[in-house]
């Protein structure tokens, strides 16, 4: 199937050391979870054979014809991560080149008007757990993994120390947000911890969450494909950088290492793109 060069093997016990190596490196459980599943892909790909350059680009090309570059990338960097930690630094690949998109896909961003029909629709239903949920990621722009942040005292205080990815961050709370979570509390009768959980006492998960969330797109009309949890996050980056235009302070805000990352975030639809290109008045009639 493959040239013949120098040839590795690949165990299930080798993935399991290198997934106990990224949690000691305290990798998110969701990227472990993920490096994880790339790697049986990879796996599967080989169907036995071993492991060599040329199959490592075999699949990398295989990849290219499947999914978007930046997935592509994301899988590329779980094995040759993997390959690291191995030894065997000469399998790596390149990864793909990715032009950073101009304008984002209007047909999958959120707008204002669509986010307050989504809260409408909670409310009316009377899933006011979910219509606060949805105003605490707007409005602060967390991940939804950290909604376990806003907690009572992070309501009577305007403010929350979020831990994530290895990193601490202080996330402030707006102060009619602590408003509406405090009546939340009172009424719930919730005295500590989290405030978004289940009928246990248990935090939500991001399944609830995203479940939840699908079950309002036919009673707000909004698209499926527009609803859910890192949207809102979107959202709130755009909003926040049209009227700040501060790219370096929405990074920390967001909890991004990389402005890159940050610059994804508030790409404007192509609508608005277009028109700021009409704007220019360049275009000289007779």
């Amino acid at each position: 199937m493959f040239t013949q060069e120098t040839a590795f093997t690949i165990t299930a016990d080798h993935i399991a050391q290198y997934a106990a190596h990224l949690q000691e490196q305290e990798r998110a459980k969701n990227t472990v979870k993920k490096y994880v599943h790339d790697l049986h892909d990879f796996m599967a790909f080989l169907n036995g054979q071993p492991i060599t350059k040329g199959a490592v680009i075999a699949w990398k090309e295989h990849l290219a014809d499947t999914y978007t570059p930046a997935t592509v990338n994301s899988m590329l960097a779980a094995v040759n991560g993997f390959f690291h930690f191995m030894d065997w630094p000469k399998l790596s690949v390149k990864p793909l080149k990715v032009q950073r998109p101009l304008f984002c896909d209007e047909n999958r961003e959120m707008t204002r008007a669509e986010y307050v029909r989504l809260v409408d629709a909670a409310r009316r239903q009377g899933n006011e757990r979910l219509a606060l949920l949805l105003q605490t990621i707007c409005a602060t722009g967390i991940r939804v993994s950290e909604l376990r942040f806003i907690t009572v005292e992070a309501a009577a205080l305007g403010r929350t120390v979020v831990s994530n990815k290895g990193k601490r961050r202080t996330v402030f709370l707006p102060g009619k947000l602590c408003k509406l979570l405090k009546k939340y509390l009172k009424k719930q009768k919730i005295t500590e911890g989290s405030v978004f959980v289940t009928r246990t006492g248990k935090p939500l998960d991001r399944s609830n969450i995203w479940r939840d969330m699908k079950a309002l797109c036919e009673s707000a009309g909004v698209e499926p494909d527009k609803v859910f949890p890192h949207n809102l996050r979107h959202l709130f980056a755009r909003t926040y950088y049209s009227l700040e235009k501060d790219l370096s302070r929405l990074a920390d805000i967001l909890g991004h290492s990389n402005v890159t990352t940050t610059r994804i975030y508030t790409a404007e639809s192509g609508f608005v793109h277009a028109r700021q290109m009409e704007q220019l008045g360049l275009i000289l009639t007779t």
